[in-house]
């Protein structure tokens, strides 16, 4: 699969930046407001009562910024961040260390929660519970079992797949928050803070056409901005106005809904290949070079998630938004 400027997964020169660009609190955070405004009153609460916050579930598409709540519930609750991530953990042994070098009112982020060894996450239900975990020491009849008492910790987890987290891991998160895309406006605001931050001036024009290609994720706005800075360095006088992010985007191949080549070219050829379906993934897939897998996960959910493509029982089917934005009529059959 080709490198993608507009994948929201986390890209090595992302790391590189986002810390700089996160608010370290709640009040700094834009977006999300139903999520925010509930974690403000969990977090006043249990700092009232002087108890850990409940443990807290993140889970929506990547890019949203659950990594970064996860940062703000730390600095609210006055405690440490620990981060490591579920594939990173294979073995029980692992995150119990990780657990007993937590200290009273400390915060652990685990991403991909969804992808943690069973057997460390059976781990986690004493732990999440009671605070203890049991390890066994020794083999065969001489083992013996002890219960490490742990001191009051909270939980972060974060998931984009939440369907594939057991109901036991589940249910013992107190709080459980769904991430919703972000609009144009919100998208906005955050270009225009972290422009100030990379020292680009831009103005509003600019950020609101950035923002609505940025496919609602913040994570896509800031690379999306770094890279239109370099055209407007280059080839401009170094401001970003909608001029200069419309030419630097249409190099991009990043058009006006957010979408690439290969999201066009998967729209084209249902269309002009396939009648506008219905057709299965797989002989999209094939016509086009690319994996079914791929084309499942990574491009089609965006494409679905704004009715370009409808999943029917009979296959894939063009819509008619789908017509309308590749520049052909639509044949409604």
């Amino acid at each position: 699969m080709a490198k993608r400027i507009i994948t929201t997964e986390l890209m090595e020169e992302d790391k590189k930046l986002e810390s700089s660009l996160r608010p370290q609190m709640l009040t700094d955070y834009i977006g999300q407001s139903k999520v925010k405004d509930n974690l403000k009153v969990y977090i006043e609460a249990a700092k009232q009562r002087k108890e850990p916050l409940d443990h807290v579930l993140f889970f929506g598409p990547p890019g949203l910024g659950k990594t970064t709540l996860a940062g703000i519930i730390a600095n609210e609750m006055g405690g440490n961040i620990k981060i490591t991530s579920g594939p990173a953990i294979e073995k029980p042994g692992e995150m119990a260390a990780i657990l007993n070098n937590l200290s009273e009112g400390d915060i652990l982020f685990v991403d991909e929660i969804h992808r943690l060894n069973r057997q460390v996450e059976e781990l986690m239900y004493p732990a999440m519970e009671d605070f203890a975990i049991d390890i066994v020491i020794g083999k065969g009849s001489s083992a013996k079992s002890i219960r490490l008492e742990l001191p009051k910790f909270t939980l972060v987890g974060a998931t984009t797949r939440a369907g594939m987290l057991t109901p036991p891991l589940r249910d013992r998160f107190g709080v459980v928050s769904r991430l919703e895309f972000y609009t144009i406006e919100e998208l906005k605001v955050i270009i225009l803070r972290s422009a100030q931050v990379f020292q680009v001036e831009i103005d509003e024009e600019g950020a609101i056409e950035l923002a609505r290609r940025s496919r609602g994720t913040p994570r896509l706005a800031n690379r999306l901005l770094r890279r239109v800075r370099d055209f407007a360095q280059v080839r401009y006088d170094g401001k970003i106005t909608r001029e200069v992010a419309c030419f630097a985007l249409d190099l991009l191949e990043v058009d006006k809904l957010g979408l690439d080549h290969i999201d066009r070219e998967i729209l084209t050829t249902m269309i002009e290949k396939f009648g506008g379906g219905p057709v299965g993934i797989e002989a999209v897939a094939t016509t086009i070079g690319e994996d079914p897998g791929t084309v499942e996960e990574v491009y089609e959910p965006y494409l679905v998630q704004n009715g370009l493509i409808l999943r029917t029982p009979r296959g894939r089917v063009a819509s008619e938004l789908a017509y309308q934005h590749i520049g052909l009529n639509y044949l409604q059959g």
